[in-house]
């Protein structure tokens, strides 16, 4: 880097310093009436001084994102990423049965630990493998996939190296569009119509010059123009399409180079990477290629505007010319856009994937099994098969290693439902949300935060972070309720469901709140749901009674060390026997009397 800057200087004042010998010697030639061709020598090093400081500030800006790569990998190693990277706001939906709960998207989320995505398409993939379980077969291939390129560091730092201004271009959707569009500007004989009356123009000017006679160039400069006057409208609005569309592939066409140079084992990367040759299989023409024949028009087409192109673009049809060649780019290759698209964005996905797994040694692939038959204890509560989430040493995929504390779990025909009571701040939301987004990374084909899980498809439904709404004039509780419907439709789904409820039907008093949480949870447990609701109101600890073996007690708790709080965060049998709140409440300076 240190020797790139020292050409990027040197070349900096070199251009400087041929400038100025020619301000010189252009002044001298004037003056000596001496051959003005010579110019044409500082004119050349200038040009060749341009093209390789270009190169240089290139390679700077390689240099730069290949910094970037290594130190946001570090960051994560060390627990310092939250908020240096791409948070996936634009796709949060309050609505989503656990987007807001598990924190998917936003500062410190799971969306920004995991995205190393150059391409919209690769961040919008990521962001619907978690927002939506897959197939056990779906994930396998994934999880092979992900492992090939898990080692491959040096594939994945090209990714995310690849073109200069890529993750702010490309909008896959608009440029999938335009590729399937309706053609805006295309003719089989206006092409060649151009080019004859464009020829005619110039043999007219040959006309006026030897004979000094110029009423062919009028009529043939007036026909011309009037021809692009017709043409200008249709022209302009391809035009303009074909720029941004040109534009958006540019960036693109450096992933699918990378990605068309590689050769892969599993299943899932060589059908990504036949994709791409798939459709010109008749043509022989890679993906990659095809951009670059739409990249040299476009290159052509930027000119436009120069003016010395404007002062003949009317005569010569300079713009409809280019225009119509893009369109013909688009009628033979546009289709294939959204193919490549997908295939960009499936693979910076699993790059995506494989980098979290190459940075977290430790964690586990989960394995995918059966929903597991009712036990005969519990089939008062339905005859549907139940499912199975059984975890040794879970911890909160977002915690640090030196953060986080391990669990064990298991949640099957016994026990389908486990109350966690505690205190406050013992660690019952997080290990909540823990459980919750551990089941999201194994259902997305990522490695989990556990020693080992085993678990069925699962639909993942949770009321963690339900927020009032002033503007819809929606109480808490109401949203409260209105997030349990949700759950309650996801249960009688084809999959079933994992429920996590932290702090159940707060909003109302204590009689309803047990009635209602009693008659919530066993509703979804004759489903065939499994899941966890957390409590600080001992009175919902005696929901496992009423039961019959399909629900049992567990808890976390607190203890006072020289006179200070302490927590473990460790998840234990039974019923907790301790209260904090007054503890905490006089540790903030409230003046409260603690009876206990």
């Amino acid at each position: 880097m240190e020797r790139e800057r020292r050409w990027h200087i040197g070349l900096g004042y070199a251009k400087l310093a041929d400038f100025l010998a020619g301000v010189v010697a252009a002044a001298m030639l004037v003056r000596l009436h001496g051959p003005l061709s010579l110019l044409l020598i500082p004119v050349a090093i200038f040009v060749v001084l341009v093209v390789a400081h270009d190169r240089v500030l290139r390679r700077m800006g390689k240099f730069v994102r290949v910094t970037e790569f290594y130190s946001r990998g570090l960051a994560r190693l060390e627990d310092k990423w939250a908020g240096t990277g791409e948070s996936g706001d634009r796709f949060f939906d309050a609505a989503h049965p656990y987007a807001r709960d598990l924190d998917l998207f936003g500062k410190g989320s799971l969306f920004e630990l995991l995205c190393t995505a150059r391409t919209r398409a690769g961040e919008e993939t990521l962001a619907r493998l978690l927002l939506g379980a897959a197939p056990p077969d779906e994930v396998r291939a994934r999880q092979a996939a992900m492992m090939e390129m898990r080692a491959r560091v040096t594939l994945r730092e090209r990714l995310f190296t690849a073109g200069e201004h890529v993750r702010a271009g490309v909008h896959p959707e608009a440029l999938a569009a335009w590729g399937e569009g309706e053609l805006g500007f295309q003719s089989r004989w206006l092409p060649w119509v151009l080019v004859f009356l464009a020829a005619l123009w110039v043999v007219s000017l040959v006309v006026w010059v030897v004979t000094r006679n110029w009423d062919l160039a009028l009529l043939v400069s007036l026909t011309n123009y009037a021809v692009s006057y017709r043409l200008q409208r249709r022209v302009n609005s391809s035009a303009e399409g074909v720029e941004k569309a040109a534009e958006d592939l540019q960036v693109l066409a450096e992933v699918l180079e990378i990605m068309e140079g590689e050769g892969f084992e599993a299943e899932r990367l060589r059908g990504l990477r036949a994709s791409l040759d798939a459709t010109f299989k008749e043509r022989q023409v890679a993906a990659s290629e095809a951009v670059k024949k739409l990249g040299r028009v476009y290159d052509w087409l930027e000119d436009r505007r120069n003016g010395f192109v404007v002062l003949f673009n009317a005569f010569l049809f300079y713009t409809p010319q280019l225009t119509m060649a893009a369109e013909r780019w688009r009628a033979k290759f546009g289709p294939a856009i959204r193919g490549w698209l997908v295939a960009v964005g499936d693979f910076e996905a699993l790059a995506a994937l494989a980098g979290y797994a190459y940075e977290h040694p430790a964690d586990v692939l989960p394995e995918l099994v059966e929903p597991e038959a009712r036990a005969d204890g519990a089939r008062t509560f339905g005859q549907r098969a139940v499912g199975r989430f059984e975890a040794e040493g879970l911890a909160h995929p977002l915690l640090g290693p030196d953060k986080a504390v391990a669990n064990d779990l298991r949640l099957g025909a016994v026990p389908q439902l486990i109350v966690v009571s505690g205190p406050n701040m013992a660690g019952k939301s997080t290990f909540l949300r823990g459980v919750g987004l551990n089941a999201v990374l194994a259902q997305a084909g990522a490695p989990v935060r556990a020693k080992r899980l085993r678990m069925s498809p699962l639909a993942v439904g949770a009321s963690i972070c339900v927020l009032d709404s002033l503007a819809g004039g929606v109480s808490r509780f109401y949203a409260e309720i209105q997030r349990l419907k949700v759950l309650s439709d996801l249960a009688r789904g084809p999959v079933p469901l994992l429920f996590l409820l932290d702090e159940l039907l707060s909003g109302t008093n204590s009689h309803d709140r047990l009635e209602g949480t009693r008659f919530v949870v066993q509703d979804l447990v004759r489903q065939g749901a499994i899941g966890l609701v957390t409590t600080h109101d001992l009175a919902l600890t005696a929901i496992p009674e009423t039961m019959d073996g399909a629900a049992q007690n567990c808890h976390f708790e607190d203890s006072i060390e020289d006179g200070k709080l302490k927590f473990d965060y460790r998840l234990r049998p039974g019923i907790v026997q301790t209260s904090n709140a007054l503890k905490l409440m006089k540790a903030v300076g409230l003046n409260v009397a603690d009876k206990g």
